[in-house]
Parts: C-alpha cells; structure tokens; sequence
C-alpha cells in the first residue's frame, strides 16, 4: 500500500513516495548531531595536524586532510538522504536494500582490488574506492529490523530469519578475507535482538553457539593463517618480555601502539608533539590507529574525555530509541546506536591491547571513505526516524 500525501487526496508515488523534503527541525535530536560533527572536527583536526608534520618531515606519503575533506563532502548526502527517508519507504524496501548491499560484496571478488592479501575494494570511476562491507552493516540493522518489526523472538522459529539476516553477510565479509568487519555485526546483531525482546537464556544459546563455531573454525582451520597469527600475536602480547621480543615483528603495530598509549601520561606531550606523529612509526595512523594518536598528546585525561563522550553519543541513540512508540522505527536508531558503540569499543579494544589486531576505524574521527558514508547514512537514518516517528498502538509503546 503506497503512502497517501498530507492533503490525503492521492497515494504519493515516484521520489516522494520515499522522499519527504519536509524535515520537522523541531524534532530533530540535535545533541546527536552537535556531537557527530565535534567528533568529525576532531578527526579532521588531527588529520590536519599529521599533514603538517609529514609535510615538515618531508615524509613520500604524507597524510592527506584535502582527500579527508572531499570524503566529507562525498558523505554529506548520504546525511541528507537519511534525514529525508520516509519511515514506510524504508520499512517496505528493508529487504531490497539487504539484497543490493549484499549483491555489492558479492562482486567484490569480480572488481574489487587485492590489498595485502584482501580483496575488499571496488574502485569508482571518480578515483573513490568503495568498501561495500561497511554499507552491509547499514543494511544489516535495517533488514533487522524489519525482521523484527512483527515478532518478538519468544518461539524457536523466530529465530531462523533474523539470525540468517546477521550469519549470510558474515559468512560473505569474512571470506574476502575480512573477519574484524564481519565481527562487527555480531554485538549489533545480538543488541537489536535484545531490544527487540529476546529473551536471556536465548542470547546466551546464540552466543555459545557462536563461541563453538569460532572453535571449530580455529580447529579446523577455516580462517587465514595471518588471522590466526594475530591472535596468537594478541595472547602472548599480554606479556611485555614477549612484546619487546616480537616488536620489530609480528607485534609490530601491537608495540607501537601501546608506547603511543604509555607517552601520554596524565595530559599528553601536546597537540602535534606526540612520538606517533614525529617519528611516524605508528601504522595507520590517521585511520586504525587514531585513537592512539589523541591518546598519546592529549594524555589519559584527553582519552578518557573522548571514551565519556563517544559512549555518552551512542547512548543518545538508545534514548532516542526508547522515546520512539513506532517498533520498525525503534530498532533502526536502537541499531545505529550499536553500530556506533561496536565500533568504537572494537577499535579502542585493539589500540589498547585488549583485542587482537584489526583493520577497524573509528566512525566519524577516522580517515576512510566508504566507513564515513556509512556513518553518515545510519546516523541520518537514525536522526530522521526519529524525528518523524509515527504514532503507534503496540505493546512497545507502553513497555518501560
């Protein structure tokens, strides 16, 4: 059934049947858009500061804060697009665009480009290398939540298509090779189903049941060796004898990292001092590795603040969520929320030696193309349901 327009005299039909260029301002959720864009002038504001002095050092390959700029203004209509999203639209083509982004990573291994032993770029014809696993996550949390939309998880078959929503583009990123992204479905997954209703003892089922199938994939070796080389690389990095031994090694990045992390002390050696940017031995970063960076000039105090605020950020979204009545609605900004709150614990995790070694950015701060219009589309996804949440009758609506 199509939309009917606000005079209520026609079904809306072509772009304004998923298009509303009506967005109600008033109830837009600004502290979530003010911290999105400080976190963004954050990223661009290092970024800038590592050209500097790669440009002082007279470095081969600099860091590029003018390719980081043209990525954000790639990325700013995929903000607009999902500010303007009409919440039916979405709902009924939840599906469609589950099987267009996996269509995508299908085809990476006919286009894409090999890097270190990966296949996961397709390039564009305006020099813009696209990563479809990072749109994957996006339409993840909206297949989801259609998924979601007209069941609770209390019967064994409720369970069969939400789960197959998450495990099929799982099993599809992690054979580029690409497990870090493909892990970062799993506490999405596994958040939206709690929201959704799911009950305790059925999460714990599905976690073992995935924690046995990560053994059985080490066992049986279903994994590349290098991943498996950082795991083990992860383990005995835990000793810092065997992390001095292996430092111009294999725990390489591992060390880097952390002297970074160890440099900052309480308030930092100052913006733009840091070892990390003067020496340049830190991998990645202006990407991976950012974290690090801040850590190391702004200190303990400057990373603290940074972690109280990008988790305050994506509890925004859970707030957000809960104050909307409409279910479809709910799990979309719920599963932005995840999104966001994954990502960064990932991340932070790996730079501070907690998790084993990935190629995962920070949303938002991070340089990186396709991850930035991802950000940028599930937060105008998240912003503009909520703003036009639709009045609805359901259980949800009077649960605390």
């Amino acid at each position: 059934m199509r939309p009917w327009s606000i005079q209520g005299q026609r079904p809306l039909t072509g772009w304004r049947s998923a298009l509303s260029l009506r967005v109600p301002w008033t109830r837009l959720d600004w502290p979530i858009l003010f911290l999105a864009g400080l976190f963004t002038a954050l990223g661009l504001v290092f970024v800038r500061e590592m050209q500097a002095v790669d440009e002082l050092l007279g470095r081969a390959q600099p860091v590029d804060a003018a390719k980081q700029l043209q990525r954000l203004a790639l990325a700013a209509p995929f903000l607009a697009l999902g500010l303007l999203v009409r919440p039916r639209w979405l709902r009924r083509n939840a599906f469609l665009l589950y099987a267009a982004a996996l269509l995508l990573v299908c085809l990476v291994p006919l286009l894409g480009e090999e890097r270190n032993g990966a296949r996961r770029w397709i390039p564009t014809p305006i020099g813009f290398e696209l990563q479809p696993s990072e749109f994957v996550k996006v339409a993840v949390i909206v297949a989801l939540a259609r998924a979601l939309y007209r069941t609770r998880l209390q019967r064994a078959r409720d369970w069969r298509v939400p789960a197959l929503l998450g495990l099929v583009p799982m099993a599809l990123v992690a054979a580029q090779p690409d497990l870090g992204t493909a892990l970062t479905i799993v506490p999405v997954t596994l958040g939206m189903f709690w929201v959704a209703g799911a009950r305790a003892r059925g999460l714990v089922a599905l976690a073992l049941a995935g924690t046995l199938l990560g053994a059985g994939a080490w066992r049986f070796h279903w994994v590349q060796g290098y991943q498996k080389k950082r795991v083990d690389t992860w383990i005995t990095a835990f000793d810092a004898e065997s992390l001095k031994e292996n430092r111009t090694g294999a725990a390489y990045h591992a060390y880097q990292a952390r002297v970074a992390l160890g440099n900052g002390g309480l308030a930092g050696r100052g913006f733009g001092q840091g070892v990390a940017n003067e020496a340049g031995h830190l991998p990645e970063r202006d990407c991976d590795s950012i974290f690090a960076v801040i850590a190391e000039e702004g200190g303990f105090l400057g990373a603290a603040t940074l972690v109280a605020g990008y988790l305050f950020f994506a509890g925004l979204f859970l707030v957000a969520a809960g104050q909307t009545r409409e279910r479809f609605s709910r799990l979309v900004i719920a599963g932005a929320g995840l999104y966001f709150a994954a990502h960064f614990t990932i991340n932070v995790g790996v730079n501070l030696g907690l998790l084993p070694m990935t190629g995962l950015t920070l949303p938002l701060v991070s340089t990186g193309g396709s991850s930035l219009l991802a950000s940028f589309l599930v937060l105008g996804l998240a912003l503009g349901l909520s703003a036009r949440a639709e009045v609805a009758l359901d259980v949800d609506s009077f649960q605390e």
